[in-house]
């Protein structure tokens, strides 16, 4: 992620009475949903945890695939192990659809392990975002499957 990005994903947030807010605020249309999905993107792109799990409330819930994870803590921590073990991951995420406080993506990422086999991951998150758009709930849904780094798509 370049400076701008990060600088961009940074400024999103601004503090008023001891209440971080993470801008764009639900309810969601088009475009404010879609300016979402790519700050998510630019951040988990990033590959820093910190960053990560500023865009997440301090009680937030997630599902990863089988993994239950709550709170920021558990987040970064869950970010870091995964960043450890997926080398040179590289994610591009897709809105799918968004309602009120809501937010559907379709999702595929590349990586590879410590022995060097690529994989590419698909799959698609729901989000649940409060009134000072954080989000608070994140279920993920996602399948692996193994490629030859010839086959790579995301750079």
């Amino acid at each position: 992620m370049g400076f701008q990005s990060i600088l961009q994903f940074n400024l999103g947030f601004t503090k008023q009475t001891n209440t971080m807010k993470k801008y764009p605020l639900p309810p969601f249309n088009e475009e404010t949903a879609k300016q979402k999905v790519q700050m998510a993107e630019d951040a988990w792109n990033s590959r820093n945890p910190e960053i990560v799990a500023k865009a997440y409330t301090m009680d937030s819930e997630w599902r990863n695939r089988t993994q239950f994870i709550n709170g920021r803590k558990e987040i970064e921590g869950f970010l870091a192990d995964k960043w450890n073990k997926e080398k040179e991951y590289k994610l591009k995420k897709e809105l799918w659809g968004f309602r009120e406080n809501r937010i559907a993506v379709r999702f595929e990422y590349e990586y590879h392990n410590e022995s060097g086999q690529w994989f590419r991951a698909y799959g698609n998150e729901l989000w649940e975002f409060d009134e000072n758009g954080l989000m608070r709930k994140r279920y993920a849904s996602i399948n692996d499957l193994e490629i030859e780094e010839k086959e790579r798509t995301l750079f």
